[in-house]
Protein backbone atom coordinates (compact mmCIF):
# COMPACT_ATOMS: atom_id res chain seq x y z
CA UNK A 1 0.00 0.00 0.00
CA UNK A 2 2.77 2.39 0.90
CA UNK A 3 4.61 1.53 -2.28
CA UNK A 4 1.53 2.21 -4.39
CA UNK A 5 0.98 5.50 -2.61
CA UNK A 6 4.61 6.50 -3.13
CA UNK A 7 4.37 5.61 -6.81
CA UNK A 8 1.18 7.65 -7.15
CA UNK A 9 2.81 10.66 -5.46
CA UNK A 10 5.87 10.38 -7.70
CA UNK A 11 3.75 10.18 -10.85
CA UNK A 12 1.67 13.17 -9.73
CA UNK A 13 4.83 15.13 -9.00
CA UNK A 14 6.35 14.35 -12.40
CA UNK A 15 3.11 15.19 -14.21
CA UNK A 16 2.89 18.46 -12.30
CA UNK A 17 6.41 19.37 -13.40
CA UNK A 18 5.55 18.49 -17.00
CA UNK A 19 2.37 20.60 -16.83
CA UNK A 20 4.30 23.55 -15.39
CA UNK A 21 6.93 23.31 -18.13
CA UNK A 22 4.22 23.17 -20.79
CA UNK A 23 2.28 26.07 -19.30
CA UNK A 24 5.28 28.35 -18.75
CA UNK A 25 5.61 29.55 -22.40
CA UNK A 26 1.87 30.33 -22.42
CA UNK A 27 2.29 32.31 -19.21
CA UNK A 28 5.17 34.30 -20.74
CA UNK A 29 3.19 35.04 -23.90
CA UNK A 30 0.12 36.24 -22.01
CA UNK A 31 1.82 38.46 -19.42
CA UNK A 32 4.16 40.05 -21.96
CA UNK A 33 1.28 40.77 -24.32
CA UNK A 34 0.04 43.27 -21.72
CA UNK A 35 3.40 45.06 -21.35
CA UNK A 36 5.02 47.90 -23.19
CA UNK A 37 8.06 47.10 -25.32
CA UNK A 38 10.42 48.67 -22.78
CA UNK A 39 8.87 46.94 -19.78
CA UNK A 40 9.04 43.59 -21.49
CA UNK A 41 12.78 43.91 -22.14
CA UNK A 42 13.40 44.99 -18.54
CA UNK A 43 11.94 41.77 -17.18
CA UNK A 44 10.49 39.08 -19.39
CA UNK A 45 9.11 36.92 -16.57
CA UNK A 46 7.68 39.53 -14.19
CA UNK A 47 4.02 40.47 -13.96
CA UNK A 48 3.10 43.72 -15.79
CA UNK A 49 2.92 46.85 -13.64
CA UNK A 50 -0.02 48.07 -15.72
CA UNK A 51 -2.04 46.21 -18.32
CA UNK A 52 -1.62 47.60 -21.84
CA UNK A 53 -4.84 46.62 -23.61
CA UNK A 54 -3.81 48.84 -26.51
CA UNK A 55 -1.61 45.94 -27.68
CA UNK A 56 -4.72 43.88 -28.36
CA UNK A 57 -6.54 46.79 -30.00
CA UNK A 58 -3.60 47.44 -32.31
CA UNK A 59 -3.17 43.72 -33.04
CA UNK A 60 -6.88 43.44 -33.86
CA UNK A 61 -6.61 46.34 -36.32
CA UNK A 62 -3.29 45.44 -37.95
CA UNK A 63 -4.19 41.79 -38.38
CA UNK A 64 -7.51 42.73 -39.98
CA UNK A 65 -8.71 40.13 -37.52
CA UNK A 66 -12.26 39.61 -38.73
CA UNK A 67 -11.27 39.07 -42.35
CA UNK A 68 -8.29 36.85 -41.45
CA UNK A 69 -10.42 34.80 -39.07
CA UNK A 70 -13.09 34.38 -41.74
CA UNK A 71 -10.47 33.13 -44.22
CA UNK A 72 -9.15 30.64 -41.66
CA UNK A 73 -12.69 29.45 -40.88
CA UNK A 74 -13.56 28.98 -44.57
CA UNK A 75 -10.38 27.03 -45.28
CA UNK A 76 -10.75 24.92 -42.12
CA UNK A 77 -14.43 24.09 -42.71
CA UNK A 78 -13.97 23.20 -46.37
CA UNK A 79 -10.78 21.25 -45.71
CA UNK A 80 -12.14 19.30 -42.76
CA UNK A 81 -15.48 18.65 -44.48
CA UNK A 82 -13.74 17.31 -47.57
CA UNK A 83 -11.35 15.17 -45.56
CA UNK A 84 -14.17 13.62 -43.53
CA UNK A 85 -16.42 12.94 -46.51
CA UNK A 86 -13.72 11.46 -48.78
CA UNK A 87 -11.96 9.53 -46.02
CA UNK A 88 -15.10 8.08 -44.47
CA UNK A 89 -16.30 6.75 -47.81
CA UNK A 90 -12.85 5.44 -48.77
CA UNK A 91 -12.13 3.94 -45.35
CA UNK A 92 -15.51 2.21 -45.27
CA UNK A 93 -15.19 0.80 -48.79
CA UNK A 94 -11.61 -0.39 -48.31
CA UNK A 95 -12.46 -1.98 -44.97
CA UNK A 96 -15.45 -3.87 -46.37
CA UNK A 97 -13.74 -4.93 -49.62
CA UNK A 98 -11.47 -7.95 -49.47
CA UNK A 99 -8.79 -8.69 -52.03
CA UNK A 100 -5.31 -7.66 -53.08
CA UNK A 101 -6.37 -4.52 -54.93
CA UNK A 102 -8.08 -3.12 -51.84
CA UNK A 103 -5.03 -3.94 -49.75
CA UNK A 104 -2.66 -2.30 -52.23
CA UNK A 105 -4.76 0.89 -52.38
CA UNK A 106 -4.89 1.05 -48.56
CA UNK A 107 -1.14 0.49 -48.37
CA UNK A 108 -0.53 3.36 -50.81
CA UNK A 109 -2.60 5.70 -48.68
CA UNK A 110 -0.70 4.67 -45.54
CA UNK A 111 2.67 4.91 -47.29
CA UNK A 112 1.99 8.50 -48.29
CA UNK A 113 2.10 9.46 -44.60
CA UNK A 114 5.82 8.72 -44.65
CA UNK A 115 6.51 11.34 -47.33
CA UNK A 116 7.66 14.61 -45.70
CA UNK A 117 5.86 17.73 -46.89
CA UNK A 118 9.11 19.56 -47.64
CA UNK A 119 10.00 16.98 -50.28
CA UNK A 120 6.82 17.71 -52.28
CA UNK A 121 6.62 21.41 -51.49
CA UNK A 122 8.05 22.73 -54.77
CA UNK A 123 6.24 20.26 -57.10
CA UNK A 124 2.99 20.97 -55.22
CA UNK A 125 3.43 24.71 -55.70
CA UNK A 126 4.09 24.30 -59.43
CA UNK A 127 1.11 22.00 -59.82
CA UNK A 128 -1.15 24.43 -57.96
CA UNK A 129 -0.01 27.25 -60.25
CA UNK A 130 -0.56 25.12 -63.37
CA UNK A 131 -4.09 24.24 -62.20
CA UNK A 132 -4.82 27.90 -61.35
CA UNK A 133 -5.61 27.18 -57.70
CA UNK A 134 -2.67 29.12 -56.28
CA UNK A 135 -3.80 32.33 -54.62
CA UNK A 136 -7.25 30.94 -53.81
CA UNK A 137 -8.59 30.03 -50.38
CA UNK A 138 -10.75 27.35 -52.00
CA UNK A 139 -7.75 25.93 -53.84
CA UNK A 140 -5.85 25.84 -50.55
CA UNK A 141 -8.72 23.91 -48.95
CA UNK A 142 -8.56 21.34 -51.78
CA UNK A 143 -4.83 20.87 -51.17
CA UNK A 144 -5.49 20.32 -47.46
CA UNK A 145 -8.00 17.64 -48.39
CA UNK A 146 -5.41 15.85 -50.51
CA UNK A 147 -2.78 16.03 -47.77
CA UNK A 148 -5.13 15.04 -44.94
CA UNK A 149 -7.03 12.04 -46.25
CA UNK A 150 -4.27 9.47 -45.67
CA UNK A 151 -4.32 9.59 -41.86
CA UNK A 152 -8.11 9.89 -41.80
CA UNK A 153 -8.56 6.84 -44.04
CA UNK A 154 -6.26 4.86 -41.73
CA UNK A 155 -8.38 5.77 -38.69
CA UNK A 156 -11.73 5.19 -40.43
CA UNK A 157 -10.51 1.88 -41.86
CA UNK A 158 -9.75 0.56 -38.39
CA UNK A 159 -12.90 1.94 -36.79
CA UNK A 160 -15.24 0.48 -39.41
CA UNK A 161 -13.97 -3.02 -38.57
CA UNK A 162 -15.54 -2.69 -35.12
CA UNK A 163 -19.01 -2.23 -36.67
CA UNK A 164 -20.93 -5.52 -37.20
CA UNK A 165 -21.69 -6.37 -40.82
CA UNK A 166 -25.15 -7.53 -39.73
CA UNK A 167 -26.27 -3.90 -39.56
CA UNK A 168 -25.51 -3.42 -43.25
CA UNK A 169 -27.18 -6.69 -44.18
CA UNK A 170 -30.33 -5.67 -42.29
CA UNK A 171 -30.34 -2.29 -44.06
CA UNK A 172 -29.99 -3.96 -47.46
CA UNK A 173 -32.91 -6.27 -46.64
CA UNK A 174 -34.97 -3.16 -45.87
CA UNK A 175 -34.18 -1.84 -49.34
CA UNK A 176 -31.26 0.52 -48.72
CA UNK A 177 -28.64 0.84 -51.42
CA UNK A 178 -24.94 1.11 -50.58
CA UNK A 179 -24.93 4.90 -50.16
CA UNK A 180 -28.09 4.90 -48.04
CA UNK A 181 -26.59 2.18 -45.87
CA UNK A 182 -23.47 4.21 -45.33
CA UNK A 183 -25.03 7.60 -44.61
CA UNK A 184 -28.02 6.34 -42.59
CA UNK A 185 -26.46 3.39 -40.72
CA UNK A 186 -22.66 3.48 -40.76
CA UNK A 187 -21.76 7.16 -40.70
CA UNK A 188 -23.75 7.97 -37.51
CA UNK A 189 -21.76 5.22 -35.77
CA UNK A 190 -18.49 6.89 -36.83
CA UNK A 191 -19.11 9.99 -34.71
CA UNK A 192 -16.29 9.35 -32.16
CA UNK A 193 -13.58 8.93 -34.80
CA UNK A 194 -15.09 11.71 -36.94
CA UNK A 195 -14.86 14.19 -34.06
CA UNK A 196 -11.27 13.09 -33.43
CA UNK A 197 -10.30 13.61 -37.07
CA UNK A 198 -12.08 16.97 -37.19
CA UNK A 199 -10.23 18.26 -34.11
CA UNK A 200 -6.81 17.04 -35.20
CA UNK A 201 -7.23 18.45 -38.70
CA UNK A 202 -8.57 21.72 -37.32
CA UNK A 203 -5.46 22.12 -35.15
CA UNK A 204 -3.28 21.34 -38.18
CA UNK A 205 -5.05 23.61 -40.69
CA UNK A 206 -5.65 26.51 -38.31
CA UNK A 207 -2.04 26.60 -37.08
CA UNK A 208 -0.38 25.88 -40.42
CA UNK A 209 1.91 28.60 -41.72
CA UNK A 210 4.03 27.16 -44.53
CA UNK A 211 1.32 26.00 -46.93
CA UNK A 212 -0.70 29.25 -46.82
CA UNK A 213 2.57 31.15 -47.27
CA UNK A 214 3.24 29.18 -50.45
CA UNK A 215 -0.28 29.26 -51.85
CA UNK A 216 -1.83 32.62 -50.89
CA UNK A 217 -0.63 35.71 -52.71
CA UNK A 218 -3.25 38.36 -51.83
CA UNK A 219 -3.17 39.94 -48.36
CA UNK A 220 -6.98 39.89 -48.28
CA UNK A 221 -6.86 36.07 -48.49
CA UNK A 222 -4.35 35.63 -45.65
CA UNK A 223 -5.20 33.28 -42.81
CA UNK A 224 -4.91 34.40 -39.21
CA UNK A 225 -1.50 32.79 -38.73
CA UNK A 226 -0.19 34.24 -41.98
CA UNK A 227 -1.45 37.71 -41.07
CA UNK A 228 0.51 37.51 -37.84
CA UNK A 229 3.68 37.20 -39.90
CA UNK A 230 3.11 40.70 -41.32
CA UNK A 231 3.88 42.13 -37.87
CA UNK A 232 7.51 41.04 -38.22
CA UNK A 233 9.25 44.02 -39.82
CA UNK A 234 12.71 43.88 -41.37
CA UNK A 235 14.23 46.28 -38.86
CA UNK A 236 11.63 46.54 -36.12
CA UNK A 237 9.77 43.87 -34.19
CA UNK A 238 7.14 44.97 -31.68
CA UNK A 239 7.16 41.86 -29.55
CA UNK A 240 4.36 42.97 -27.22
CA UNK A 241 2.10 43.48 -30.22
CA UNK A 242 3.20 40.19 -31.76
CA UNK A 243 2.50 38.27 -28.55
CA UNK A 244 -0.94 39.88 -28.30
CA UNK A 245 -1.64 38.75 -31.87
CA UNK A 246 -0.47 35.21 -31.08
CA UNK A 247 -2.75 35.06 -28.04
CA UNK A 248 -5.72 36.16 -30.17
CA UNK A 249 -4.81 33.54 -32.74
CA UNK A 250 -4.60 30.76 -30.16
CA UNK A 251 -7.91 31.49 -28.39
CA UNK A 252 -10.20 29.64 -30.89
CA UNK A 253 -7.92 26.58 -30.83
CA UNK A 254 -7.84 26.47 -27.04
CA UNK A 255 -11.63 26.79 -26.77
CA UNK A 256 -12.38 24.05 -29.30
CA UNK A 257 -9.72 21.71 -27.93
CA UNK A 258 -10.97 22.20 -24.35
CA UNK A 259 -14.50 21.17 -25.31
CA UNK A 260 -13.62 18.14 -27.43
CA UNK A 261 -10.32 16.84 -26.04
CA UNK A 262 -11.95 13.73 -24.56
CA UNK A 263 -12.74 12.47 -28.06
CA UNK A 264 -9.16 12.62 -29.33
CA UNK A 265 -7.43 9.76 -27.53
CA UNK A 266 -10.61 7.67 -27.48
CA UNK A 267 -11.10 8.00 -31.22
CA UNK A 268 -7.46 7.36 -32.08
CA UNK A 269 -7.37 4.25 -29.86
CA UNK A 270 -10.60 2.91 -31.38
CA UNK A 271 -9.45 3.57 -34.94
CA UNK A 272 -5.89 2.30 -34.62
CA UNK A 273 -6.14 -0.66 -32.24
CA UNK A 274 -9.11 -2.28 -33.95
CA UNK A 275 -7.44 -1.89 -37.31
Amino acid sequence: MNQKKSTSILITFLLSIGAAISFFPIYLAVINSFKTQGEMFESFVSFPTSFQFDNYVNAFRQLNLLNSTLNSVIISVLGIGGIILCSALAGYKLSRTSGKISGIIFFLFISSMLVPFHSIMIPLTRMAKALSVQGSTYGLAIIYIGLGVNMAIFLYHGFVKSIPRELEEAAQIDGCNEYQTFFKIIFPLLVPITVTIAILDFLWIWNDFLLPLLMLTDVDDYTLILSTNTLFGEYNKEWSLILAALVLTAIPVIIIYSFFQKFIMHGIAEGAVKG
